[in-house]
Protein backbone atom coordinates (compact mmCIF):
# COMPACT_ATOMS: atom_id res chain seq x y z
CA UNK A 1 0.00 0.00 0.00
CA UNK A 2 2.84 2.37 0.81
CA UNK A 3 4.41 1.76 -2.59
CA UNK A 4 1.09 2.46 -4.35
CA UNK A 5 0.67 5.74 -2.43
CA UNK A 6 4.21 6.82 -3.33
CA UNK A 7 3.52 6.10 -6.99
CA UNK A 8 0.29 8.14 -6.84
CA UNK A 9 2.12 11.07 -5.23
CA UNK A 10 4.84 10.89 -7.89
CA UNK A 11 2.23 10.80 -10.66
CA UNK A 12 0.37 13.78 -9.18
CA UNK A 13 3.66 15.67 -8.89
CA UNK A 14 4.46 14.97 -12.56
CA UNK A 15 0.97 16.15 -13.61
CA UNK A 16 1.29 19.39 -11.65
CA UNK A 17 4.78 20.00 -13.10
CA UNK A 18 3.38 19.42 -16.59
CA UNK A 19 0.56 21.90 -15.90
CA UNK A 20 3.12 24.46 -14.70
CA UNK A 21 5.15 24.04 -17.89
CA UNK A 22 2.08 24.29 -20.15
CA UNK A 23 0.88 27.39 -18.26
CA UNK A 24 4.07 29.10 -19.45
CA UNK A 25 4.59 27.54 -22.90
CA UNK A 26 1.04 27.99 -24.23
CA UNK A 27 0.80 31.75 -23.43
CA UNK A 28 4.27 32.21 -24.97
CA UNK A 29 3.18 30.53 -28.22
CA UNK A 30 0.00 32.64 -28.20
CA UNK A 31 2.10 35.76 -27.63
CA UNK A 32 4.27 34.78 -30.61
CA UNK A 33 1.16 34.61 -32.80
CA UNK A 34 0.00 38.06 -31.77
CA UNK A 35 3.54 39.45 -32.01
CA UNK A 36 3.48 38.71 -35.75
CA UNK A 37 0.20 40.58 -36.29
CA UNK A 38 1.42 43.50 -34.15
CA UNK A 39 4.61 43.71 -36.22
CA UNK A 40 2.72 43.66 -39.52
CA UNK A 41 0.27 46.31 -38.28
CA UNK A 42 3.06 48.54 -36.99
CA UNK A 43 5.06 48.22 -40.21
CA UNK A 44 1.91 49.03 -42.20
CA UNK A 45 1.34 52.14 -40.08
CA UNK A 46 4.92 53.30 -40.72
CA UNK A 47 4.54 52.74 -44.46
CA UNK A 48 0.98 54.12 -44.74
CA UNK A 49 -0.56 50.73 -45.56
CA UNK A 50 -3.60 49.02 -44.10
CA UNK A 51 -1.97 45.75 -43.10
CA UNK A 52 -3.88 42.52 -42.35
CA UNK A 53 -7.54 43.39 -41.76
CA UNK A 54 -9.65 40.60 -43.32
CA UNK A 55 -9.30 37.43 -41.25
CA UNK A 56 -11.09 38.09 -37.97
CA UNK A 57 -11.93 41.42 -36.39
CA UNK A 58 -9.23 43.94 -37.34
CA UNK A 59 -7.17 41.03 -38.72
CA UNK A 60 -6.39 39.49 -35.31
CA UNK A 61 -6.90 35.93 -36.62
CA UNK A 62 -4.40 36.36 -39.48
CA UNK A 63 -1.54 34.61 -37.60
CA UNK A 64 -3.68 31.49 -37.11
CA UNK A 65 -4.62 31.50 -40.81
CA UNK A 66 -0.94 31.78 -41.73
CA UNK A 67 -0.06 28.92 -39.38
CA UNK A 68 -2.77 26.71 -40.87
CA UNK A 69 -1.57 27.54 -44.39
CA UNK A 70 2.01 26.56 -43.54
CA UNK A 71 1.04 23.36 -41.72
CA UNK A 72 -1.08 21.98 -44.61
CA UNK A 73 1.70 22.62 -47.13
CA UNK A 74 3.79 19.73 -48.35
CA UNK A 75 7.05 19.15 -46.51
CA UNK A 76 9.75 19.09 -49.18
CA UNK A 77 13.04 17.45 -48.20
CA UNK A 78 16.12 17.81 -50.48
CA UNK A 79 17.11 14.41 -51.82
CA UNK A 80 20.79 14.80 -50.84
CA UNK A 81 20.11 16.15 -47.35
CA UNK A 82 20.75 14.50 -44.02
CA UNK A 83 17.15 13.93 -43.03
CA UNK A 84 17.76 13.45 -39.29
CA UNK A 85 19.67 16.72 -38.95
CA UNK A 86 17.28 18.42 -41.36
CA UNK A 87 14.44 17.89 -38.87
CA UNK A 88 16.61 18.20 -35.75
CA UNK A 89 17.79 21.72 -36.60
CA UNK A 90 14.39 23.53 -36.38
CA UNK A 91 13.24 21.41 -33.43
CA UNK A 92 16.39 22.13 -31.41
CA UNK A 93 16.20 25.84 -32.22
CA UNK A 94 12.62 26.06 -30.96
CA UNK A 95 13.36 23.96 -27.85
CA UNK A 96 16.33 26.12 -26.83
CA UNK A 97 14.21 29.23 -27.36
CA UNK A 98 11.36 27.93 -25.18
CA UNK A 99 13.64 26.58 -22.45
CA UNK A 100 14.71 30.13 -21.67
CA UNK A 101 11.28 30.85 -20.15
CA UNK A 102 11.81 28.30 -17.39
CA UNK A 103 13.58 30.77 -15.07
CA UNK A 104 11.74 34.01 -15.89
CA UNK A 105 10.09 35.46 -12.73
CA UNK A 106 6.61 36.77 -13.63
CA UNK A 107 6.04 38.04 -10.09
CA UNK A 108 7.05 37.29 -6.52
CA UNK A 109 7.15 33.50 -6.30
CA UNK A 110 5.85 33.12 -9.87
CA UNK A 111 8.51 31.23 -11.82
CA UNK A 112 9.07 27.64 -12.80
CA UNK A 113 12.52 27.72 -11.19
CA UNK A 114 14.25 30.29 -8.99
CA UNK A 115 17.69 29.40 -10.35
CA UNK A 116 20.60 31.12 -8.60
CA UNK A 117 22.62 31.10 -11.86
CA UNK A 118 19.76 32.32 -14.03
CA UNK A 119 21.76 34.68 -16.24
CA UNK A 120 24.39 32.01 -16.85
CA UNK A 121 21.60 29.61 -17.88
CA UNK A 122 20.21 32.18 -20.34
CA UNK A 123 23.60 32.84 -21.93
CA UNK A 124 24.23 29.10 -22.26
CA UNK A 125 20.91 28.55 -24.06
CA UNK A 126 21.45 31.49 -26.40
CA UNK A 127 24.85 30.03 -27.32
CA UNK A 128 23.37 26.57 -27.93
CA UNK A 129 20.81 28.11 -30.30
CA UNK A 130 23.66 28.70 -32.76
CA UNK A 131 23.91 24.95 -33.39
CA UNK A 132 20.38 24.80 -34.81
CA UNK A 133 21.26 27.53 -37.31
CA UNK A 134 24.50 25.80 -38.29
CA UNK A 135 22.85 22.39 -38.67
CA UNK A 136 20.02 23.84 -40.77
CA UNK A 137 22.39 25.01 -43.49
CA UNK A 138 24.73 22.02 -43.29
CA UNK A 139 22.04 19.33 -43.34
CA UNK A 140 20.35 20.73 -46.46
CA UNK A 141 23.49 19.98 -48.52
CA UNK A 142 23.12 23.32 -50.33
CA UNK A 143 26.03 25.74 -50.59
CA UNK A 144 23.69 28.75 -50.38
CA UNK A 145 22.04 27.53 -47.21
CA UNK A 146 25.41 26.50 -45.77
CA UNK A 147 26.94 29.91 -46.48
CA UNK A 148 23.89 31.50 -44.88
CA UNK A 149 24.36 29.40 -41.76
CA UNK A 150 28.06 30.33 -41.60
CA UNK A 151 27.19 34.01 -41.90
CA UNK A 152 24.57 33.64 -39.20
CA UNK A 153 26.92 31.73 -36.88
CA UNK A 154 29.81 34.18 -37.24
CA UNK A 155 27.52 37.16 -36.62
CA UNK A 156 25.87 35.53 -33.60
CA UNK A 157 29.23 34.57 -32.08
CA UNK A 158 30.50 38.13 -32.60
CA UNK A 159 27.54 39.69 -30.85
CA UNK A 160 27.47 37.06 -28.11
CA UNK A 161 30.62 38.79 -26.83
CA UNK A 162 28.92 42.20 -26.73
CA UNK A 163 25.78 40.74 -25.18
CA UNK A 164 27.67 38.91 -22.44
CA UNK A 165 29.79 42.02 -21.75
CA UNK A 166 26.66 44.15 -21.20
CA UNK A 167 25.13 41.50 -18.94
CA UNK A 168 28.44 41.20 -17.05
CA UNK A 169 28.21 44.88 -16.15
CA UNK A 170 24.73 44.31 -14.69
CA UNK A 171 26.08 41.30 -12.75
CA UNK A 172 28.93 43.42 -11.34
CA UNK A 173 26.44 46.07 -10.25
CA UNK A 174 24.29 43.46 -8.46
CA UNK A 175 26.81 40.89 -7.30
CA UNK A 176 24.36 38.14 -8.30
CA UNK A 177 23.33 35.99 -11.25
CA UNK A 178 19.78 35.56 -9.98
CA UNK A 179 16.97 37.40 -11.81
CA UNK A 180 14.85 37.96 -8.70
CA UNK A 181 17.81 39.55 -6.88
CA UNK A 182 18.39 41.87 -9.85
CA UNK A 183 14.71 42.90 -9.81
CA UNK A 184 14.74 43.56 -6.07
CA UNK A 185 17.86 45.74 -6.40
CA UNK A 186 15.96 48.05 -8.78
CA UNK A 187 13.25 49.09 -6.34
CA UNK A 188 14.86 52.51 -5.89
CA UNK A 189 15.99 53.16 -9.47
CA UNK A 190 15.95 51.20 -12.70
CA UNK A 191 19.35 50.28 -14.10
CA UNK A 192 18.55 51.90 -17.44
CA UNK A 193 19.15 55.31 -15.79
CA UNK A 194 22.78 54.85 -14.63
CA UNK A 195 23.57 52.33 -17.40
CA UNK A 196 21.97 54.02 -20.42
CA UNK A 197 25.06 53.61 -22.69
CA UNK A 198 25.25 49.95 -21.66
CA UNK A 199 21.57 49.51 -22.50
CA UNK A 200 22.16 50.99 -25.97
CA UNK A 201 24.90 48.56 -27.03
CA UNK A 202 23.07 45.73 -25.23
CA UNK A 203 19.98 46.44 -27.36
CA UNK A 204 22.13 46.46 -30.51
CA UNK A 205 23.52 43.08 -29.45
CA UNK A 206 20.10 41.47 -28.93
CA UNK A 207 18.97 42.80 -32.32
CA UNK A 208 21.86 40.90 -33.89
CA UNK A 209 21.32 37.89 -31.59
CA UNK A 210 17.72 37.53 -32.78
CA UNK A 211 18.67 38.22 -36.46
CA UNK A 212 16.55 41.33 -36.72
CA UNK A 213 16.93 44.27 -39.08
CA UNK A 214 19.42 45.85 -39.67
CA UNK A 215 21.41 42.75 -38.70
CA UNK A 216 19.41 40.09 -40.58
CA UNK A 217 22.02 39.47 -43.29
CA UNK A 218 21.90 35.72 -42.74
CA UNK A 219 18.20 35.51 -43.69
CA UNK A 220 17.63 38.65 -45.78
CA UNK A 221 14.41 38.07 -47.72
CA UNK A 222 15.23 40.25 -50.72
CA UNK A 223 18.67 38.70 -51.35
CA UNK A 224 18.67 35.23 -49.78
CA UNK A 225 14.97 34.23 -49.71
CA UNK A 226 15.34 32.90 -46.16
CA UNK A 227 19.06 32.24 -45.83
CA UNK A 228 20.04 29.19 -43.82
CA UNK A 229 16.51 27.68 -43.78
CA UNK A 230 15.60 28.26 -47.45
CA UNK A 231 15.09 24.52 -48.02
CA UNK A 232 12.81 24.12 -44.99
CA UNK A 233 9.09 24.26 -45.65
CA UNK A 234 5.80 23.53 -43.92
CA UNK A 235 6.19 22.49 -40.24
CA UNK A 236 10.03 22.81 -40.05
CA UNK A 237 9.69 26.38 -41.33
CA UNK A 238 7.02 27.05 -38.68
CA UNK A 239 9.48 25.88 -36.00
CA UNK A 240 12.11 28.37 -37.18
CA UNK A 241 9.47 31.08 -37.36
CA UNK A 242 8.24 30.36 -33.83
CA UNK A 243 11.76 30.21 -32.40
CA UNK A 244 12.68 33.59 -33.90
CA UNK A 245 9.68 35.41 -32.47
CA UNK A 246 9.86 33.52 -29.19
CA UNK A 247 13.46 34.70 -28.85
CA UNK A 248 12.35 38.28 -29.52
CA UNK A 249 9.75 38.15 -26.75
CA UNK A 250 12.16 36.32 -24.41
CA UNK A 251 14.93 38.89 -24.87
CA UNK A 252 12.38 41.70 -24.49
CA UNK A 253 11.32 40.18 -21.17
CA UNK A 254 14.95 39.73 -20.05
CA UNK A 255 15.68 43.34 -21.04
CA UNK A 256 12.81 44.58 -18.90
CA UNK A 257 14.19 42.53 -16.00
CA UNK A 258 17.80 43.69 -16.36
CA UNK A 259 17.18 47.38 -17.07
CA UNK A 260 13.53 48.27 -16.33
CA UNK A 261 12.99 46.69 -12.93
CA UNK A 262 11.11 43.60 -14.10
CA UNK A 263 7.75 43.31 -12.33
CA UNK A 264 8.54 46.24 -10.00
CA UNK A 265 6.61 49.48 -10.33
CA UNK A 266 7.57 51.45 -7.19
CA UNK A 267 4.82 53.11 -5.15
CA UNK A 268 2.22 52.94 -7.93
CA UNK A 269 0.45 49.66 -7.32
CA UNK A 270 -0.47 47.61 -4.30
CA UNK A 271 0.39 44.06 -5.31
CA UNK A 272 -1.64 42.35 -2.56
CA UNK A 273 -4.73 42.22 -4.76
CA UNK A 274 -6.63 39.35 -6.32
CA UNK A 275 -5.25 40.36 -9.73
CA UNK A 276 -1.53 39.77 -10.23
CA UNK A 277 -0.51 43.32 -11.16
CA UNK A 278 3.17 42.40 -11.12
CA UNK A 279 2.77 40.17 -14.19
CA UNK A 280 0.81 42.93 -15.95
CA UNK A 281 3.61 45.42 -15.25
CA UNK A 282 6.21 42.97 -16.59
CA UNK A 283 4.04 42.35 -19.67
CA UNK A 284 3.71 46.08 -20.41
CA UNK A 285 7.47 46.61 -20.15
CA UNK A 286 8.06 43.60 -22.42
CA UNK A 287 5.61 45.04 -24.98
CA UNK A 288 7.54 48.33 -25.01
CA UNK A 289 10.77 46.51 -25.91
CA UNK A 290 8.93 44.44 -28.55
CA UNK A 291 7.66 47.65 -30.15
CA UNK A 292 11.26 48.93 -30.18
CA UNK A 293 12.27 45.81 -32.15
CA UNK A 294 9.65 46.59 -34.79
CA UNK A 295 10.45 50.31 -34.79
CA UNK A 296 14.10 49.59 -35.61
CA UNK A 297 13.05 47.26 -38.44
CA UNK A 298 10.74 49.92 -39.90
CA UNK A 299 13.36 52.68 -39.63
CA UNK A 300 16.87 51.44 -40.41
CA UNK A 301 18.24 49.93 -43.65
CA UNK A 302 20.18 46.68 -43.69
CA UNK A 303 23.93 46.89 -43.12
CA UNK A 304 26.56 45.19 -45.25
CA UNK A 305 28.17 42.12 -43.71
CA UNK A 306 31.57 43.79 -43.28
CA UNK A 307 29.88 46.78 -41.62
CA UNK A 308 28.15 44.46 -39.16
CA UNK A 309 31.37 42.74 -38.10
CA UNK A 310 33.27 46.05 -37.96
CA UNK A 311 30.57 47.60 -35.79
CA UNK A 312 31.02 44.75 -33.33
CA UNK A 313 34.79 44.41 -33.12
CA UNK A 314 35.92 47.98 -33.77
CA UNK A 315 33.18 50.08 -32.16
CA UNK A 316 31.07 48.21 -29.60
CA UNK A 317 33.71 45.92 -28.09
CA UNK A 318 36.06 48.75 -26.94
CA UNK A 319 33.09 50.57 -25.37
CA UNK A 320 32.00 47.36 -23.60
CA UNK A 321 35.50 46.73 -22.23
CA UNK A 322 35.72 50.34 -21.05
CA UNK A 323 32.48 50.00 -19.07
CA UNK A 324 33.58 46.65 -17.62
CA UNK A 325 36.57 48.52 -16.14
CA UNK A 326 34.67 51.74 -15.29
CA UNK A 327 31.67 50.31 -13.39
CA UNK A 328 33.59 48.21 -10.80
CA UNK A 329 36.09 51.08 -10.39
CA UNK A 330 33.25 53.44 -9.44
CA UNK A 331 31.75 50.87 -7.06
CA UNK A 332 35.08 50.31 -5.30
CA UNK A 333 35.94 54.04 -5.22
CA UNK A 334 32.68 54.95 -3.46
CA UNK A 335 32.70 51.76 -1.34
CA UNK A 336 29.28 50.62 -2.64
CA UNK A 337 30.30 47.29 -4.16
CA UNK A 338 27.59 44.65 -3.50
CA UNK A 339 30.16 41.99 -2.48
Amino acid sequence: MLGININKIALISVIFNLIDVLSVILPVLLAVAFMTIIERKQLAAHQRRVGPNTVGYYGVLQPFADALKLIVKETVIPSQSNKVLFYLAPVSTLIFSLLGWGIIPFGQGLSLSDFSLGIFYTLALSSLGIFGVLLAGWSANSKYAFLGSLRSTSAMISYELILSSAILIVIILNGSLNYITIIENQQAIWFIVPLLPVFIFYFIAILAETSRTPFDLQEAESELVAGFFTEHSSVPFVFFFLSEYSSIILFSCITSILFLGGYNMPELFVNDTFINLQSIVLGLKTCIICFMFVLVRATLPRLRYDQLISLCWLNLLPVAVAFIILVPSILVAFDIAPY
